[in-house]
């Protein structure tokens, strides 16, 4: 190699400045801009691409998981529709359900195609459990749809003694302003085979029971309303349905943490049942049904 082209130019003297060739001033700027132009570009191209995906809303499509399986028809989830077949093909194009079943309607076969799905991504026990979760929802639309009205039932604290999440706590702090009183619990959330008589429904998430000592029957009664308009479904239970003390059952709308039990109860809530293994009428004070962030949004 010629030797010559290894060497560096002669250093500037002191107080002088490098002076670039005329054409290469000219070109850096140009140079510049034009990177400058074209990251912003990509940047923009990249954001299109996810605003031109459609959106699946969680909400809805949550709010039809826990009720379509407890239907006695096929009517649809209103509002839910668009999002579940979203989702539904995606679940199709991945092998977990059959193309027969890709309708909008987020029945049993929906749910257990959904949580083999989870199952796929290495979860397990209540993480798989057929409700769609931020993870696994955005997951499965990656580069086909995004993900909107996000459901976060919160971390696991604890509270008189019991374990809920922070969005059930959120709950039951305004319920409790709301009735201007304090309530007490017997049972939380997270308590696999705690008590038999519960069959299941506190396993998971977004589950507590309520005592009523001290209550008369007009405050049960207003207890459940208030638990109810913000976002659970909730009874008065007594000894005559089972052997159980007398006290109040609130199961959280939507918690994407809900046993498959609580889950049902959910559905028959909003099909005008009472939540327990005889279906029966519901029994409580008649409300708007909401969910706490539909309630947030009033």
């Amino acid at each position: 190699m010629d030797s010559a082209a290894q060497e560096s130019p002669p250093a500037p003297e002191p107080g002088e400045t490098m002076k670039l060739p005329s054409c290469a001033a000219v070109l850096m700027p140009a140079v510049l801009f034009a990177s400058l132009t074209g990251a912003f570009g990509a940047s923009a191209a990249q954001a299109a691409d996810v605003g031109a995906l459609p959106s699946v809303n969680m909400e809805a499509t949550v709010k039809a998981a826990q009720i379509d399986p407890r239907r006695p028809d096929d009517t649809l989830t209103p509002g839910a529709k668009a999002s579940v077949l979203l989702i539904e093909r995606a679940l199709r194009d991945r092998r977990f359900l059959d193309g027969k079943w890709v309708d909008g309607y987020f029945g049993t076969t929906t749910v257990a195609a959904y949580a083999n799905y989870q199952k796929s991504l290495g979860f397990t026990g209540l993480d798989a459990n057929g409700l769609p979760g931020k993870t696994s929802l955005t997951r499965l639309g990656a580069g086909r749809f995004k993900v909107t009205n996000v459901i976060d039932p919160g971390t696991r604290v604890s509270t008189g003694g019991f374990v809920i999440n922070t969005r059930t706590r959120s709950m039951l702090a305004e319920a409790k302003r709301l009735l201007g009183r304090d309530l007490k619990l017997d049972q939380g959330s997270y308590n696999p085979d705690g008590d038999p008589t519960s069959a299941g429904t506190h396993d998971g998430g977004g589950v507590v029971d309520i005592s009523v000592e001290g209550m008369n029957s007009a405050t049960r009664t207003a207890v459940v309303r208030a638990l109810r308009l913000v976002g659970f479904a909730a009874w008065v239970r007594n000894p005559q349905q089972d052997d159980w003390p007398w006290h109040i059952h609130a199961t959280a709308i939507s918690d994407t943490g809900l046993s498959r039990q609580a889950q049902h109860q959910i559905g028959d809530y909003y099909l005008g049942l009472n939540g327990l293994a005889g279906r029966g009428p519901d029994d409580g004070p008649r409300v708007t049904i909401r969910t706490w962030e539909e309630y947030q949004r009033r």
